[in-house]
Formats: structure tokens, C-alpha cells, sequence
């Protein structure tokens, strides 16, 4: 009962900020957790990023890829407005370790991309069915996340591109924009990703060394203005992967305290809010999954 009060009052407080949202908290020792529909199925967004590396990753533990082979990656465009290798000037050639790093850290598309060319979609998924992850699927590139109705409009037009997302959806979450549609984009559950993160903190049925190289990895990640502000602290370190998407924002991570707890946050969200930047959302996302985390450490 005191839990059905608890999610009531957080369902109330993201739709004060118009935001509509999946949390999952669970203690990665003990196995409890705190669900706010965890099931629902949302565009992944960049979180798709972490199995692409963890597939790849399994290939150069077991020697199948050499974290240390040279993959080319052409020019991109200086006006490209996510980071990383899509705004190089000139051709680059980058070790497949790297393109890992820079796939997680900076969340680059192109070096993610980059990793599906060697790793493709169909492998990525075949790993996830064999560690029994359910609930994400992988089905095409990123660069396609950077090809929908907002790079089409003026800067000063943003808003349009943010209506359309938020009001094309269909009761079956179909949706115009494809990126958007959950039956032919890569998709997520929080509690799908729960699974994943909980397979790699806990090293089940993940090699050691791949473990380690993906965690080493999401504590490096440069984005920090969503879930970190509400969990990073003194006595603990927080380790995650964002996604961004018009109207959706994302976070997936682990809490590590100084006591040795372990805890699984994933927060995926829709804004119905028609503007690029909401630090209002931001915060509220943050509080909401902070307020199911007190909730199981208490």
C-alpha cells in the first residue's frame, strides 16, 4: 500500500512537469526493487549504445574482433549536431577499442555505427537472447536518430518538430516519425535495462574483463545533468548511459555507495512539453527516480 502511494504521488509529480515515465530502481544485491512501469516499451535512443559495446567488447575478450584494428570512418558534416565523429572535418581511422569509448562516453553515433558494421544488429540481439536479457531490441543505426523532422527546421522553429513528436503518437505507440515508433525502432524497457546493467555489475554470464571495460566506460560519461545531479555524491559514484530523442529523455545507471549497495536506476521519459530545452523535466526526472530510490533503502 505505502508503495501504491508512493508511485501515485510520482506518476502526479512528472505530469505536473509534463513528462510521462517508466522508473526502475532495484538493489543489485538483495534483488528488491521499486517499479513505475517498468514494462513499457519506449524508443531506446542512445541506450541502445551499451549492448552494441558489450557485443563487441565479448569479440575481443574471446579474440574473434582486435580491440586494436583500424576501422575507417569517412568525413562527416562540422554542422552535425550530436558530438563525436559525425562533425569530422576529414576521414579518420580509429582502433575498435576507441570507437567503443567514444560510443559510451560521448555518446557518438558514428563510432556507434561504426561498431554495427562489425558487429551488426542481428548479433547484438542473439547475445542479449543468450545472457536471457529481455525487452530491448536493436534493429537499426543510430545516424538514423539524427534524421527526423528537427533537423529539418529552422533552430527558431524547434517547437514544430517537438509538437509533431509529441502529438503523432497512436493508442498502439504507433507514430509518423519512425524514430518514434516502437515497432520499427530500436526500443527499451526499464526494466529490460535493469537486466543489462544488472548483468554487467554482477558479472552474469559476462566475462570479467568486459564487465570492467563497460563500467570503466559509463563512469566516463561526460553527460551529467539528468539522474547524476540526484545520485553522484561524496560517498558513492554513478555510472550511466543517457538518450535523447525530441521529446524523450533517458537515463540508465548505477548507484555505487561507499558501504558496498549497488543500485539499478533507469529512468526513460516522454515530455509533453513542445520545447528542446526543459530543465524543469530534467530535474523532475531526476526527483521522481530519487523518490523510489529513498523509498527502497528505506
Amino acid at each position: 500500500m505505502r508503495d501504491e502511494r508512493l508511485l501515485r504521488a510520482v506518476r502526479a509529480d512528472l505530469a505536473a512537469a509534463g513528462l510521462r515515465a517508466s522508473i526502475v530502481v532495484r538493489d543489485l544485491d538483495s534483488g528488491r526493487e521499486i517499479a513505475l512501469d517498468g514494462d513499457d516499451v519506449m524508443p531506446a535512443a542512445s541506450l541502445v549504445k551499451v549492448p552494441i559495446a558489450l557485443s563487441v567488447l565479448e569479440r575481443v575478450a574471446d579474440g574473434r574482433l582486435d580491440g586494436a584494428m583500424p576501422v575507417v570512418l569517412p568525413a562527416g558534416d562540422p554542422t552535425e549536431s550530436t558530438p563525436g565523429t559525425g562533425r569530422f572535418r576529414h576521414q579518420a581511422t580509429i582502433a575498435v577499442d576507441d570507437l567503443v569509448s567514444l560510443a559510451l562516453t560521448i555518446s557518438d553515433n558514428g563510432a556507434a555505427d561504426a561498431l554495427l558494421k562489425i558487429v551488426p544488429a542481428s548479433d547484438v540481439m542473439a547475445d542479449l537472447d543468450q545472457l536471457g536479457i529481455r525487452g530491448i531490441f536493436v534493429r537499426h543505426p543510430l545516424a538514423e536518430l539524427s534524421d527526423t523532422p528537427l533537423e529539418r527546421f529552422a533552430p527558431d522553429e524547434a517547437h514544430l518538430a517537438q509538437a509533431l513528436a509529441i502529438r503523432g503518437s497512436t493508442p498502439a505507440q504507433g507514430h509518423p516519425v519512425r524514430q518514434l515508433d516502437v515497432a520499427r525502432t530500436n526500443t527499451v524497457t526499464a526494466s529490460g535495462f535493469a537486466e543489462l546493467l544488472e548483468a554487467i555489475w554482477r558479472e552474469r554470464g559476462i566475462r570479467p574483463i568486459v564487465a570492467a571495460r563497460l563500467r570503466e566506460h559509463m563512469h566516463g560519461n561526460i553527460v551529467r545533468h539528468r539522474l547524476a545531479p540526484d545520485f553522484a555524491a561524496d560517498d558513492a559514484r554513478w555510472a550511466s548511459k543517457t538518450g535523447t530523442l525530441l521529446n524523450l529523455r533517458h537515463e540508465g545507471g548505477v548507484l555505487e555507495r561507499a558501504d558496498g549497495s549497488r543500485f539499478a536506476v533507469v529512468a526513460l521519459s516522454a515530455s509533453s512539453v513542445p520545447a528542446s530545452m526543459q530543465p524543469a523535466a530534467e530535474a523532475a526526472l531526476g526527483a521522481a527516480a530519487r523518490d523510489l530510490y529513498d523509498a527502497l533503502r528505506v
